[in-house]
């Protein structure tokens, strides 16, 4: 921290500290977000030699006579836009290139890509039928590849909401449904996918059914906790190791199978007893021509902000890249590890930077807005509340937390002051799940717009 920001003639030096703690949470954001540029991690992984592509530090080379694309995620636009730079503009005339890009609505601006990829968005996290359209879009490019066609799979987090690509005779609402409750009842992204796959014709695995006999690569940019390839974007060139018994229980410990559509149900009890095949499982022979590689992790947007943070003068850890649980009751851990290092110098001394990855749930008890990074904010807000020197940023790196515009919020220790200040009580406001409202309010939401990224969510505390 530039102390002398905080020591200006005159000023208030609590609010003074706030603000350069601000200041500095800002810098340490940028540097993880562009650690994870997907544009940048194609090219790092990617590398056209003639009529091969190579992954650099991987052995061989894939030959290919033509390439099709197919990227879906958040980030699919600059991933293409990257890949088929670095495939070159000669494919592209000759039209040996083509392919489908699916991402959330809005995550299209500020690229332009070749008319031999169509370009569709669609709705997240609930699916919606643009995505329906995305889903048969991308059977259909499928439906053409051959033993001679590389299909560039480019993936990254919101894949599994942008094609939901339901079994014939299932209704789109009762997929809506089903997600809406899994969501609400604060299943895991695990949990989540694990019935997603077995309400889908490309989930878990069957994209790379539907490739064959091609060679497929997939670039990966991570947003799951501990970057398990069968559960981002839901595993679908990857085996799945769930099965339709596992999406049953699901529903079963969330006690929703009673709220679930009956034709949900009864899809995944044909599955459970056999009647309709499973999702490839680890040992298929379609997976040995299938190639995955990350290429993008919240782990290099962690290490990114420590690293900026030290270049600052912080004394810096990062504690975890795993951090999963309800979004209030992680607060309370990391202010607990905040007021450590505020009394006791402990796990650093300060001025320390805390860095934290992964990423919360919220289950929905009230009617409020918000998102798991709010209510995050929100709940450190009150356990610091009054402690000067300390700040918190709580960030989907993504740009969207929820279903809101902002991409969480930084709150320091005079937040809860300047809710009440405004006739707003932060308890009765997390109680509602409505931390949006009152972070508005204070000024302490984060908006970014779609950032092009996603790899889950970053937690960085500064403690002076």
């Amino acid at each position: 921290m530039r102390k002398n920001r905080a020591t200006q003639a005159g000023a208030d030096p609590a609010l003074s500290t706030a603000l350069a703690l601000r200041e500095d949470l800002e810098v340490l954001r940028q540097a993880a977000l562009e650690a994870v540029e997907p544009g940048s991690a194609v090219f790092r992984n990617l590398l056209r030699e003639g009529n091969m592509l190579r992954v650099p530090g991987h052995d061989g080379t894939i030959p290919f006579e033509r390439v099709l694309i197919c990227a879906a995620g958040k980030a699919a636009v600059p991933m293409a836009a990257a890949a088929i730079r670095v495939l070159g503009e000669d494919l592209v005339a000759q039209r040996r290139l083509g392919g489908v890009v699916v991402t959330k609505a809005g995550h299209a601006v500020g690229h332009t890509l070749p008319p031999v990829v169509d370009v569709l968005e669609a709705g997240h996290p609930i699916p919606d039928a643009a995505g329906l359209r995305a889903g048969s879009a991308v059977i259909e490019l499928l439906a053409s590849a051959t033993a001679t066609d590389l299909v560039l799979v480019l993936l990254s987090g919101g894949a599994s909401a942008l094609l939901p690509a339901p079994p014939v005779g299932l209704p789109l609402e009762d997929l809506q449904v089903t997600t809406d409750l899994l969501l609400r009842a604060g299943a895991t992204i695990v949990e989540l996918n694990a019935v997603r796959k077995h309400l889908s014709r490309i989930k878990g695995g069957q994209l790379a059914r539907l490739a064959a006999p091609a060679r497929v690569l997939v670039l990966v940019l991570s947003d799951v906790v501990g970057d398990p390839l069968d559960v981002i974007a839901s595993g679908p060139t990857a085996p799945d190791p769930t099965t339709y018994a596992d999406a049953l229980a699901i529903l079963e410990r969330y006690e929703i199978r009673s709220r679930v559509p009956g034709s949900v149900v009864s899809d995944l009890r044909a599955g459970a007893e056999g009647r309709c095949p499973e999702t490839p499982k680890p040992g298929d022979a379609i997976f040995e021509t299938v190639t995955h590689v990350l290429v993008g992790s919240n782990r290099l947007a962690a290490e990114a902000a420590v690293k900026q943070a030290r270049c600052m003068g912080y004394n810096s850890l990062l504690l975890t890249t795993f951090v999963e649980g309800e979004a209030r009751e992680v607060a309370k851990v990391a202010v607990a590890l905040a007021k450590g290092v505020h009394a006791h110098g402990h796990p650093v001394h300060a001025p320390a930077c805390l860095v934290w990855g992964g990423e919360t749930t919220v289950t929905v008890r009230g009617s409020g807005k918000g998102g798991r990074n709010q209510e995050l904010a929100l709940s450190a807000a009150l356990g610091i509340e009054g402690l000067a020197g300390v700040a918190v940023l709580a960030l989907a790196t993504d740009g969207s937390d929820g279903p809101t515009d902002a991409a969480g919020a930084v709150v320091d220790g005079d937040t809860v002051r300047r809710a009440r200040d405004l006739g707003l009580d932060p308890y009765t406001a997390l109680a509602n799940n409505d931390a949006y409202t009152l972070l508005n309010a204070t000024g302490d939401l984060l908006r970014l717009g779609p950032t092009g990224t996603n790899v889950n969510d970053i937690l960085i505390m500064l403690v002076v």
